[in-house]
């Protein structure tokens, strides 16, 4: 096998593990919003989902964005570790994803809070992803991106 195709089953098993945890974390904050915020807090009440559709398409993006962070990540953070752009990684991320949320959610009524959570929790959601690659980059389950 050669160094390229090496890479590349790394890079693929990098976005698998950021997608996975990704895809799961965002299922249990979909529960917790749906089950506890926008049942026990009016200004929240957007925030529940209204078909299973919208949950699983959701959900998908969860997954492909995941997915996209995972490899973009390993690439980033390459044999040498900086924080600042593990950080950055992770808030660029998260603040695309949250921002395009805001884009579609200027249409909720109670928008301010509706905001501030979705922003936070996309934030969350991409660190939850930088933790379990960050720990599975350790135990030598996927290999950092060799700088040549």
């Amino acid at each position: 096998m050669n160094v390229l195709q090496a890479e590349r089953i790394e890079s693929v098993k990098s976005g698998s593990f950021a997608a996975l945890s990704l895809s799961l974390a965002y299922g249990i904050i979909a529960l917790g919003n749906q089950l506890v915020l926008a049942k026990q807090f009016e200004p929240l009440a957007d925030l529940e989902i209204s078909t299973a559709a919208n949950l699983l398409l959701s959900g998908a993006i969860a997954c492909l964005s995941g997915f996209l962070f995972g490899i973009t990540y390993r690439y980033i953070i390459r044999e040498d570790r900086n924080s600042h752009l593990e950080d950055g990684a992770v808030l660029a991320f998260g603040l695309v994803r949250g921002s395009a949320q805001v884009d579609v959610g200027l249409n909720f009524q109670n928008g301010f809070w509706s905001f501030g959570v979705l922003g936070v929790e996309s934030i969350l959601l991409f660190a939850i992803a930088r933790f379990t690659l960050d720990l599975v980059i350790s135990r030598g389950w996927v290999k950092p991106f060799k700088s040549s």
